[in-house]
């Protein structure tokens, strides 16, 4: 999961909204929309970015001594 920079919060959040259960336009719902829309671009910009972004140095390193470990059991009992 990724954060973005951008933040917002509603206070009274039950007072804002409609019979119709849709936001009340006010400068909450705006900032409701510009957080929702950075979202957006942020998801649209690490999409398909995952194995990069989640690929860690200490993680290859195990994974090299299990098959390092690996090799040399396959090699014992060869």
């Amino acid at each position: 999961m990724f954060t973005i920079p951008n933040q917002s919060s509603v206070a009274k959040a039950f007072e804002k909204f409609d019979e119709a259960s849709r936001m009340k336009p006010s400068s909450y719902y705006d900032r409701v929309v510009d957080v929702m829309e950075e979202l957006y671009k942020f998801t649209l910009l690490l999409r398909d970015k995952s194995g990069y972004l989640t690929d860690r140095y200490s993680e290859r390193r195990e994974s090299a001594k299990a098959s390092q470990k690996n090799l040399a059991v396959a090699a014992q009992t060869a």
